[in-house]
Formats: C-alpha cells, sequence, structure tokens
C-alpha cells in the first residue's frame, strides 16, 4: 500500500525547513475549500487536510522536477554548455510606446508583449504583480485584462508577491487565455501544475515569461525599516527603484538614493538562498536589465516565444537589436546564472 501524504508532509519537508519559496500554489491546487490559506506569505492549514497530495505535485521545492519539466517543455535536457538554460534566441528589445517607457523598469518589452498579445486576441489576461494604495511599495497578484491596467503594473517591486494565487480569479472569470509574469520559482510551480497535469488552472496560462531574479527582499527589511526608517523616504514618494550595481531608488521630485547591494544584503528572503535558476529556465520568454539602461535582455525559449514576440515587432509595439553591442549583460547573464547554480 502506498502511503498517503499531504500538506504535514510538505510542512514538515519544506515550510518548516525553509525551503518553501512562498509561490502559493499548493493553497491554489489544493480541491478542497477551507483547508489551505495563504496567511502572512506562508500557506498555512487552516482545515482538515485529506492527504490527496496534490499539493506536493505541484510544489518547486519538494521534489527536484527540472529535468522532467525541461524535457515537457523543450523536448530535451539542458546541456552544459548552456549557462542560462535552453533557448532559441537572445535579443535586447525596447518598448515603442511612449506610455509604457514613463511606466516601465528598464526596456518595458515585458508590458509591450502582453499588451501586443492581448491587443491580438492571443491572451484575454495576464497575470502580473501590482501595489496597493493601503501599503505603499506592497507588492500583490493582480490579473489584469485592460492595456491601461497592464501598462499601470509596470516596473518591477523587489518584495515578493505571489502572483500564482491569482490564477484562481482568473479561472472565477471563466478566462481561456492568460500569460503569467512570474519569479523563476513561480514559472517552475506554473509548469509542474501543467505537468499533473491541473487543467483547470494550467490549460489557461497561454504563455509564461519569467523575470530574471537573484533574490527578492522581505518587505519590512528593505523597504520599512532601511528605506522608510534609516533613508526617511515616505514610501509614497517613491517613482522607482531598480538595481544597477547599487540599489536605486528615485523619488517623484527627482531626487535619486542609492544602496549598496551588500547594505540590502541582510534583508534578502531566506527561500532566495535555495534557488539554483536565475533566468527563469523554464519560461517562454525571460527577461531582465542585466546592467542595461533602457533596454531588457529578452531570451526566447520555446517557439511560442519566439512568435509572440514577432507578433510585438510586426505591430512596431517593440524594437530590437542583437546582443553583439551588448557582450557585457551577456556576460552578466552567464555570470549570474552560474553563480546561482554553484551556490545551490
Amino acid at each position: 500500500m502506498v502511503e498517503k501524504k499531504g500538506f504535514s508532509e510538505l510542512k514538515e519537508k519544506v515550510i518548516n525547513t525553509e525551503l518553501c519559496s512562498r509561490c502559493g500554489a499548493c493553497v491554489l491546487v489544493c480541491p478542497y475549500p477551507g483547508v489551505l490559506d495563504y496567511y502572512s506569505s506562508t500557506p498555512r492549514l487552516i482545515g482538515k487536510c485529506v492527504d490527496c497530495g496534490i499539493c506536493l505535485r505541484v510544489c518547486p521545492r519538494y521534489n527536484d522536477m527540472v529535468n522532467e519539466l525541461e524535457e515537457s517543455v523543450f523536448g530535451r535536457t539542458r546541456r552544459p554548455e548552456e549557462k542560462y538554460g535552453i533557448y532559441k534566441q537572445v535579443i535586447v528589445a525596447k518598448s515603442l510606446d511612449d506610455e509604457t517607457l514613463k511606466k516601465c523598469q528598464d526596456g518595458g518589452a515585458v508590458t509591450s508583449l502582453l499588451v501586443s498579445a492581448l491587443e491580438i486576441g492571443d491572451i484575454d489576461g495576464a497575470i502580473v504583480s501590482g501595489l496597493i494604495p493601503s501599503k505603499p511599495w506592497f507588492p500583490v497578484p493582480r490579473l489584469v485584462t485592460t492595456r491601461e491596467d497592464i501598462i499601470s503594473s509596470a516596473g518591477t517591486r523587489y518584495a515578493f508577491s505571489p502572483n500564482i494565487l491569482a490564477l484562481k480569479e482568473a479561472v472565477g472569470m471563466s478566462l481561456k487565455n492568460v500569460a503569467f509574469v512570474g519569479t523563476p520559482c513561480q514559472i517552475q510551480a506554473i509548469r509542474q501544475i501543467q505537468q499533473v497535469p491541473l487543467r483547470k488552472y494550467g490549460d489557461i496560462v497561454k504563455f509564461t515569461i519569467g523575470l530574471f531574479c537573484t533574490e527578492s527582499f522581505t518587505y519590512e527589511g528593505l523597504m520599512l525599516k532601511e528605506i522608510q526608517g534609516n533613508l526617511g523616504i515616505d514610501l509614497n514618494e517613491i517613482k522607482s527603484i531598480n538595481i544597477k550595481g547599487k540599489l536605486i531608488i528615485t523619488t517623484k521630485d527627482g531626487n535619486q538614493y542609492k544602496l549598496s547591494l551588500k547594505e540590502v544584503k541582510k534583508y534578502t528572503e531566506m527561500k532566495c538562498s535555495n534557488c539554483m535558476d536565475f533566468s527563469a529556465e523554464l519560461a517562454d520568454i525571460s527577461v531582465g536589465g542585466v546592467g542595461l539602461d533602457g533596454y531588457t535582455l529578452t531570451v526566447l525559449r520555446t517557439n511560442l516565444g519566439v512568435s509572440i514576440l514577432k507578433d510585438a515587432v510586426k505591430r512596431s509595439m517593440i524594437e530590437t537589436e542583437s546582443t553583439d553591442n551588448f557582450q557585457s549583460a551577456m556576460n552578466l547573464l552567464i555570470k549570474l546564472s552560474e553563480t546561482k547554480r554553484k551556490a545551490n
């Protein structure tokens, strides 16, 4: 007889050992209402678990399924020389939309890819992170279904948002095709949901965009203690936050404040120390700034990802360049990818 395992196993092996990525996949897929909840950034048991084991099958930290998922997504596993994962093409991209460029983090490629896909009917919504007025710069999952909402969600937040939880809203709205934007651990969880398969959630994800991610920081540490407390910056007055060798905070009045990465390292989420994936290697498209100013380094990993990008270029929403003149960004992509693997 096979031993039935449920959330207690996940709690013992993943949550209590601080392996949990806090992606929220276990909470999303639990088929029994009122059993799991996402409370204070942690999955928690609030009802009686029947040990169905579904939460274990979608958890990106319970089993090492990377090779199996690569076979499923790409038809093969990564070769040792593929330092930042399997891909079709790497380019540098930039949005051609003025409104997007005023709001975006780097080149605005993600925003324009989503808007393009929405406008041509490839998707009827996208799952991203957003902000709420009641808690400035605290990221929350957000389902967006209009061009305006996509653009308003542009930019990077350096605290973690469990975007996967917004899939429940998408299902509740009977959306058929959504894009999913998230960190590497979230992309892996999406792929595991599709692998099971849990079609209710997996089938509506049309394509995935993964964000390059070295680490995320605690909101309480970085935003409240360091930026608001030590620097004395009103969080409501922050225009943007970026990392370009340093953490750069730009306020609405145009002032800039810089923190060394060494200073903010102490606020790193514990979960990030267990991650081996810098560049979201299981996504259809992976993106990041990696030292670029006004551009997005874009890794097209699947034929679908190539097609999504080509559509946006054809509609004059994005311009692209070869990486030939951006070798420093490519070197940084390789370096950070290797560092992530070696650290774990």
